[in-house]
């Protein structure tokens, strides 16, 4: 039986995985220029930072769409199928557009340096959304800013949430650094909006959007958001409105963050178009729709009750901090049961030290990705400080059936460490569902 084309496509753009990241935008442009400039067809706002791009980037896109604008979001890694990485009003690129979308691609990608993984990627994006007519998209960065793939676009405003280090190789040492290159996205005149709290990336994002012309408004002193005393709501008081009685559309209390610089960043779309289009009337009522829509997979998300299932990527260090931080604070006294993998890239043995302390038994596994540390050596980390119950199951899969089928129905799991491992294991549970 013949290969189906989606899965042919798909094993093409796998194997760019090994040309690696490239620094510099010239194969992207002239990759887009060969397909008639499709990012110049829709309005944009472009998301970069460490943690928390995928939420803000969704809650924009879903108050967008809710508006409605025909909207689409481009983020990165995908969790389970490639096509998440890829939305339109909510819904993934189909596996024909797929195909259409790479063979587009491929053909104009004839410079003096083949596109790497991420670049054909977007690149794709770019080209799905003109195809598709979308009014506006959300554009995730993958890695850093300044050379970014997505970094060619013009936005109508930019987003970058907040700073850990993370990369070194590529993006620097020190938050200073990091801040420089997160904020290659800000774009001559264009206002950015950001929850960086360092005073050094602070001070390097105030400089830069200060010699772009580009206004800055920062979390906390421009716009804020906090709790209803006594309720489950929030209040936003933002740039320009304030809004009452919201409901966070995600678990976990750094969601306040995402969920203001989403807000904020939506605020400055609609004030730049008021008058335009009746669309652009940001109301309590549309906020309410638009966040009402939000779903945003493998970030704190609930899987099973008995046992409780939390599966979070949970894929570098600040993150772990707000698990573990997560976990304390809502598990009372279940008996937890940590699977975890890490790649190798992150600081494992401080990720663990946020993780482990909260856990009665841990099971170290492994994502298929070639990038994943090897169980012996991220068990010999666990040892250093759990000594409780360890297993070692490297297939992601079995690690989850494994821990479910050994806890109690008042137990609780939680699957964490990468975003890959959150993957496969989701993967699972959907497999499971549809059996």
């Amino acid at each position: 039986m013949a290969t189906p084309p989606y899965k042919l496509c798909l094993e093409k753009i796998y194997k760019l995985g090994r040309f690696g990241i490239k620094l510099e935008l010239d194969t992207i442009l002239n990759i887009l220029s060969h397909l008639n400039t499709p990012q110049n067809n829709y309005n944009m706002v472009h998301v970069a930072g460490t943690n928390g791009k995928g939420s803000t980037a969704t809650c924009i896109a879903s108050i967008l769409s809710a508006a409605g604008f025909k909207t689409g979001i481009y983020t990165s890694p995908h969790l389970v199928r490639f096509n998440e990485r890829i939305c339109v009003n909510g819904q993934q690129i189909n596996d024909a557009d797929v195909v259409s979308a790479y063979e587009a691609v491929n053909a104009a990608d004839n410079g003096s340096r083949r596109a790497t993984f991420f670049e054909i990627v977007t690149a794709m994006a770019f080209y799905h959304f003109a195809k598709n007519n979308v009014e506006w998209a959300v554009i995730e960065t993958g890695m850093g800013g300044r050379f970014d793939a997505t970094n060619i676009i013009t936005p109508k405003v930019s987003v970058i949430t907040n700073l850990s280090i993370e990369h070194t190789d590529y993006l620097g040492h020190t938050i200073r650094d990091l801040a420089r290159e997160k904020g290659g996205i800000i774009k001559p005149g264009v206002p950015v909006v950001t929850a960086v709290s360092q005073p050094s990336g602070i001070d390097t994002l105030t400089k830069v959007a200060k010699d772009r012309g580009s206004a800055l408004y920062r979390f906390k002193n421009d716009f804020s958001i906090r709790k209803t005393p006594g309720r489950s709501t929030y209040s936003y008081k933002g740039i320009y409105q304030n809004f009452k009685g919201l409901t966070k559309p995600l678990p976990g209390e750094h969601q306040r963050e995402n969920l203001s610089l989403a807000l904020a960043a939506v605020e400055l779309v609609f004030e730049q178009n008021q008058g335009t289009d009746p669309r652009y009337e940001l109301s309590q009522e549309l906020v309410h729709k638009g966040l009402a829509q939000v779903k945003w997979p493998g970030r704190l998300e609930k899987i099973m009750d008995h046992p409780l299932v939390i599966l979070d990527g949970a894929h570098n260090l600040k993150a772990s901090v707000l698990l573990g931080k997560y976990l304390n604070q809502t598990l009372g006294d279940k008996k937890l049961t940590l699977v975890i993998g890490i790649l190798d890239d992150k600081p494992y043995e401080a990720m663990l030290g946020r993780l482990l302390p909260r856990a009665q038994r841990v099971i170290v596994t492994k994502a298929k990705i070639n990038r994943s540390i090897e169980p012996a050596v991220l068990t010999a980390a666990v040892k250093k400080i759990f000594k409780g119950e360890l297993h070692v199951i490297e297939d992601v899969k079995d690690a989850v059936s494994y821990a479910i089928s050994t806890s109690c129905n008042k137990d609780a799991i939680c699957i964490a460490g990468s975003l890959y491992v959150a993957g496969e294991a989701k993967e699972k549970f959907d497999m499971d569902f549809i059996a």
